[in-house]
């Protein structure tokens, strides 16, 4: 039996490490972060008169670790009060205190004989039964253990977090042979469960599966810039986005990364392979001289670029000077622009023979794509696990394989054979058998190519894929921006798949329809998706035209028919469970609030920003953001209905956004009865269980009753204190004008303190302000900046 993770240790307190800690907080597991103890003091130290001997001179890096957390950007924690979960501590002093925990983790330097030495330690203090892992990038995890107890070896594996580790979705995990079977899949579940991570199971091979095929693909795209005669910028300009990349590309990845660290990765493989494969690894001798020179990237001020006032500048290479940023311009990339889906765009550019980006990227393709076929089975044992662990560690959105298929294998290995490049025997087969795709998908299931035939792909049962949903059951009802899918269990799921997942009148009428349906025929409902961002609004182009042509009658229709389709979703007798994610703003936002109850994953941004174009709330955000504030508070205490109206007014005011859904919850977005998802693939999962549940439990729909309102005296403090940003230059006349209109609805119009007024009174009120607003010239100024800009006009 493994002894359940209730407590840990981190053992190194740098970026990493202190990075898991914080990881470890955010999940809610107390750690203790240690490091090493100084030797010397410093300048600000001796000033207090402190001596080595001070606790805090002796926990300083720890400390300092902390500060540190508080600080980064992005933000390693998704709630400051999280911190108070870490306790620090050093080697000295609180290494016995190893025996308390149930999993320690080491990320100390990256030295073997260092790593050993830590071990050993451990070995003495930890309580046998302890998991105990390294989160090494690539040294043996085998070696690590060597000399060590019987017990440690059982209960000791690799376990790599990426940086940064909240965002970073991978986890790989190391076993050795004398890993107990039980801790592998213990650690697994909790990796995926607990700590909400993707993982993937690798071999105890030099940097496992990411890190060996990220290292391989960017060295082979640095030696080929520099074969074609390319610049820096020209390559960065076609390996982004366009081939499924994140925006950083290629060098401007390595600028984050920081160029010591991958050469420290690179050079680890070069010196633990043989033949061609070392010679891959060999790192250039332009980079050996920015490593010399310090040009290690962001945290050096320059790397392969350099920002020169507003200028971005490349670096030459050759002459090692910069130079304006160039782009990679050719009719393949142009055309595939204009190409529909991941597929068309890859085939259009890799096929494009004479085109220099189609060459360019045809031969740092091919090379990576057969050089990951060839680790088949040395660094993971299928395929599924090395594409998952490029998306989730690379943020590429198809894995080699995935990639290959996206472009044709049989097309694709004739074109490799017409060049004499060299194919792994066991595609070769697969294609003689005539398995001609890695990937195929029956009855909503997926299954990847494995010598012999084809196997499932498994997956945790949490994980559930719409789009597979769909292939399996159907769709019970559709249309431009929605969908309605039996989720099973006699659930269902309304999808939103309008571009960008923007509400207009489609969603509308689907909400509407889709209460209809489970009223009839189903438990519940959750209304989730699988787009990019859960919901960024209402349709900002579409109310700009019609307000611009003066149609207030069609657009006072489409606020009105909103605010009642979420007032009927507020009142619904079956829940209404709804599932956000990454950007929930605006509409989004007040379907979240409209909801029985909100699952929101871990990483979920949610705000009113309306007033950043010029409006309000109009859909009863205003409204929900109060009520659900009144409602959060203890029965029998003396409400203060003006504080709280305040309170909410700051946050529509300044379009404050939350940066995880655990700040989303202090922002009185959430509340103790709504749910947080630390793992986005559970998340819909986790969200029909939370209306499973609310049925079981015999759920009834909230009363609907009055609303107490601050009234005039509300009206006034809200407009005091705008009305002082406004005199103190904070704020335009026009801030001022929306901050009144705000004030009003969320005050409840002139009336006393304390009267209670029906839900319809303020939303009418909120859709008057929203119509007023909506027609003012500088309003409309601020939408098409907004659309064509993509940042907030102050006018």
């Amino acid at each position: 039996m493994v002894k359940r993770i209730r407590r840990a240790a981190v053992l190194g307190s740098g970026v990493m490490g202190s990075g898991i800690a914080a990881h470890l907080a955010n999940v809610g597991i107390p750690t203790l972060l240690l490091d090493i103890v100084p030797r010397e003091l410093t300048k600000e130290e001796e000033a207090k008169g402190w001596t080595l001997e001070h606790k805090q001179v002796r926990n300083r890096l720890a400390n300092q670790a902390l500060e540190r957390l508080l600080k980064q950007k992005p933000a390693p924690l998704m709630s400051k009060d999280n911190i108070a979960l870490i306790e620090t501590g050093n080697f000295e002093d609180d290494f016995h205190r190893l025996a308390e925990v149930d999993w320690i983790i080491e990320a100390v330097v990256e030295k073997l004989e260092v790593k050993k030495e830590v071990f050993a330690r451990v070995d003495e203090v930890r309580t046998p039964g302890t998991i105990v892992s390294s989160n090494t990038s690539g040294i043996s995890i085998a070696a690590m253990a060597e000399g060590r107890s019987d017990d440690f070896k059982k209960h000791f594996l690799g376990t790599h977090f990426f940086n940064p580790p909240r965002y970073l979705k991978l986890l790989e995990i190391i076993p050795t042979e004398h890993t107990d079977p039980d801790v592998v899949a213990y650690m697994k579940s909790f990796g995926e469960d607990v700590l909400g991570k993707g993982v993937v199971m690798a071999k105890d091979t030099p940097n496992f599966i990411a890190n060996r095929i990220g290292t391989y693909g960017l060295l082979v795209t640095v030696r080929e810039m520099m074969q074609g005669g390319y610049s820096v910028g020209e390559v960065d300009s076609v390996t982004g986005p366009l081939i499924g990349r994140p925006k950083s590309a290629t060098f401007r990845t390595l600028d984050v990364v920081g160029l010591d660290t991958f050469v420290h990765v690179a050079n680890n493989v070069y010196e633990n392979v043989e033949g061609e494969e070392k010679e891959a690894f060999r790192v250039p001798e332009f980079m050996k001289t920015m490593l010399e020179n310090g040009w290690l990237g962001s945290k050096s001020g320059q790397g392969f670029f350099v920002k020169q006032g507003k200028d971005i500048l490349e670096l030459n290479y050759v002459t090692m000077q910069y130079e304006p940023r160039k782009k990679l311009v050719t009719p393949a990339v142009e055309m595939a622009k204009q190409a529909k889906g991941a597929a068309a765009k890859l085939q259009t550019l890799v096929y494009a023979d004479g085109d220099r980006a189609g060459t360019l990227l045809w031969n740092i393709i091919a090379p990576t794509l057969l050089y990951t076929a060839r680790l088949v089975g040395e660094i993971a044992d299928d395929i599924a696990a090395i594409d998952q662990a490029m998306k989730w560690g690379f943020g590429w959105e198809q894995g080699p394989f995935e990639l290959w298929d996206a472009i044709g294998l049989e097309k694709s290995v004739r074109k490799m054979q017409s060049e004499g490049r060299d194919i792994p025997s066991w595609i070769t087969d697969m294609l003689a058998d005539g398995a001609t795709s890695f990937y195929k998908t029956e009855n909503g299931r997926l299954f990847y190519y494995a010598p012999g035939g084809y196997k499932t792909v498994e997956e945790n049962e949490k994980v559930i894929h719409i789009r597979r949903l769909k292939e399996a059951r159907g769709v019970i009802k559709k249309n431009a921006g929605a969908s309605l899918i039996d989720l099973g269990d006699d659930v269902a799921l309304l999808e939103f798949h309008s571009p960008n997942n923007a509400i207009g009148a489609d969603i509308v009428q689907m909400i509407n329809e889709a209460l209809e349906e489970v009223n009839r025929n189903y438990k519940g409902l959750v209304i989730g998706n699988q787009g990019k961002n859960f919901c960024v609004g209402a349709n900002l182009a579409m109310m700009l035209m019609e307000a611009q042509d003066e149609n207030f009658f069609e657009l006072e229709l489409a606020v009105r028919q909103f605010q009642q389709a979420l007032l009927k979703m507020k009142y619904n007798p079956k829940p209404v469970v709804v599932a956000p994610f990454a950007m929930t703003l605006g509409g989004g936002a007040e379907v979240s609030l409209a909801a029985s109850r909100i699952q929101a994953a871990a990483e979920t941004y949610i705000g009113l920003v309306e007033v950043g174009v010029g409006l309000i709330p109009g859909g009863g955000g205003n409204k929900e953001l109060y009520i659900k504030r009144l409602n959060s508070l203890p029965r029998g205490v003396d409400v203060d209905y003006v504080k709280i109206a305040a309170s909410v007014f700051e946050t529509i005011a300044m379009a404050k956004v939350s940066t995880s859904a655990a700040e989303a919850r202090e922002l009185g977005f959430l509340n103790h009865r709504d749910g947080i998802t630390m793992n986005g693939d559970h998340l819909l999962y986790e969200a029909k269980q939370a209306v499973l549940s609310m049925y079981e439990e015999g759920y009834r729909p909230p009363v609907r009753k009055k609303v107490p309102v601050a009234g005039e005296s509300g009206y006034a403090a809200m407009l005091l204190g705008a009305q002082s940003m406004f005199h103190s230059g904070y704020i335009s006349e026009h801030d001022l004008k929306i901050a009144k209109k705000l004030a009003y609805v969320l005050a409840g119009g002139k009336v006393p303190y304390g009267t209670e007024v029906d839900e319809q009174y303020l939303l009418d009120l909120e859709r008057e302000a929203f119509l007023s607003l909506i027609g003012e010239p500088k309003t409309q100024a601020r939408m098409q900046h907004m659309l064509v800009k993509g940042k907030p006009l102050r006018n």
